[in-house]
């Protein structure tokens, strides 16, 4: 005999729907890139044109991806995202589990984040890495930040998304328009390398594999849309568009801007880099343009916490909703936002930036911030699977296309797994089973906050 797995209330917010398609759109791209993009072509410089097919694999992979969020999202409209679908799916548990791994991913990837950005404006202001403790001070200041912006509402953190978004594309256009530059024959008076010649034989499926196990991380983020659904104008028609346009524009973006950098400067300078699109301009326009292009390197950073500030935010907020997280982080501001979910997840946030300044920590640091990487991976093989299962069961109407693409996108899960390693993995089920004893605690008590919607 089988039972119907609980159904994730729906989530009504006391202040009106804020986000609508552009702010979703932004909050996809802002979320996806960050950091990464200006560094990843370090990394990649090995690879050369295997770099660009890994690019493809990768893309192809999110997309596949992007396709089962849609649908979900399309079906099951409710704040949580990979939370609520999954627990559609497999029952309160499974749901509770996934929300948990991605939960932790959200803030420990922040420290990580908001550490990254403040080192950007080191350049800029060397008084930062200079002076003791500056460097935790701005970090700490950023956090709180923009914890204070997504308190004030979700329209004002969709605007400031919104923002950051454009400021961060402005780089990304001036390198990809020097690329064009520079293969059209513009660099001949410069002293150029040129573009890498393609050799055929230089192209084997270990060096793409490589190289698409890297670009995945540039990835992470594309599910951003689905997780405040409860604060979206017309969910079920802009969690969606904004998930596969965000998907597919911020994927466009990464192919030609890391290539171009990868292919146009010489491997043994890139490898070694530590701002590498900064090197790539300030090689052609002089050192002025690189630091410029480092302040937007901060910029894009700092977009990208904002938006990620957002979603560890709302994921206790509809935990605690769906009855599986103490019932007083479910409640909201009567701005309509998540203001206890918030100053918990910002102190834990707080805490890990923190330790990632103290030696002795750094360990951990590393530790915890592998987890988070593994558990988004984790998060997004049980989404592709809860695609299959709600189409057997007739939960969503089950489609051919649907069906193959939550097959590919669940292969393609398992296949950046198996790239991340066996620790990688080992640690993530770690992290799995953790959340495990924390579900049976909480539930009985979490279960009164479910139908009742006060503000904080």
């Amino acid at each position: 005999m089988t039972t119907t797995p609980e159904k994730v209330p729906t989530q009504k917010s006391s202040a009106p729907r804020a986000l609508g398609f552009w702010m979703c759109t932004a909050l996809v791209v802002g979320n996806m890139i960050g950091s990464g993009v200006f560094m990843l072509p370090a990394s990649l410089a090995p690879y050369g044109w295997n770099a660009v097919f890994g690019w493809l694999v990768t893309i192809a992979g999110g997309l596949a991806l992007a396709v089962v969020f849609a649908g979900l999202a399309r079906e099951f409209p409710k704040a949580g995202g990979p939370y609520a679908y999954t627990q559609e799916a497999f029952g309160p548990l499974v749901g509770f589990m996934v929300a948990w791994s991605y939960w932790i991913s959200l803030w420990v990837g922040n420290a990580a984040i908001a550490t990254g950005a403040v080192s950007y404006l080191s350049v800029i202001f060397p008084a930062i890495a200079e002076v003791p403790g500056m460097h935790l001070l701005v970090t700490l200041t950023a956090v709180w930040l923009m914890v204070g912006i997504n308190i004030a509402g979700a329209r004002t953190a969709g605007g400031v998304q919104v923002v950051t978004t454009v400021l961060k594309l402005l780089p990304l256009a001036a390198v990809a328009g020097l690329a064009f530059w520079i293969i059209g024959g513009g660099s001949s008076a410069h002293g150029g390398a040129g573009l890498t010649p393609f050799r055929p034989s230089d192209i084997h499926a270990g060096g793409i594999t490589a190289a698409a196990t890297l670009t995945l991380w540039a990835l992470l983020g594309l599910e951003s849309a689905t997780v405040p659904a409860g604060k979206v104008v017309d969910p079920v028609r802009t969690i969606p568009r904004a998930t596969l346009a965000g998907t597919v524009f911020t994927g466009v973006i990464y192919l030609l801007v890391c290539s171009a950098v990868v292919l146009l400067m010489p491997t043994d300078a890139l490898k070694v880099s530590n701002a590498p699109l900064s090197d790539f301009v300030g090689q052609y326009w002089g050192a002025g343009a690189g630091k410029l292009l480092a302040l937007f390197a901060a910029i894009s950073a700092f977009g990208a916490l904002n938006g990620w500030v957002l979603l560890q935010g709302e994921m206790p907020f509809a935990m605690a909703r769906g009855g599986v997280f103490p019932a007083f982080l479910g409640k909201e501001s009567r701005r309509g936002a998540p203001v206890r979910a918030h100053l918990m997840s910002a102190g834990f946030l707080t805490v890990l930036v923190a330790m990632n300044y103290a030696k002795s920590m750094a360990d951990i640091f590393t530790f915890i911030a592998l987890l988070a990487t593994t558990a988004s991976l984790f998060t997004y093989l049980a989404c592709a699977l809860a695609a299959l299962k709600l189409q057997a069961a007739r939960r969503i109407t089950p489609t051919l296309a649907l069906t193959v693409i939550a097959v590919l996108a669940g292969a393609y899960a398992v296949f950046t797994l198996v790239g991340a390693g066996s620790k990688a993995v080992l640690l993530g089920l770690v992290l799995l089973a953790a959340g495990a004893p924390f579900y049976w605690l909480t539930r009985g008590r979490a279960g009164t906050g479910t139908h009742t919607h006060p503000t904080a």
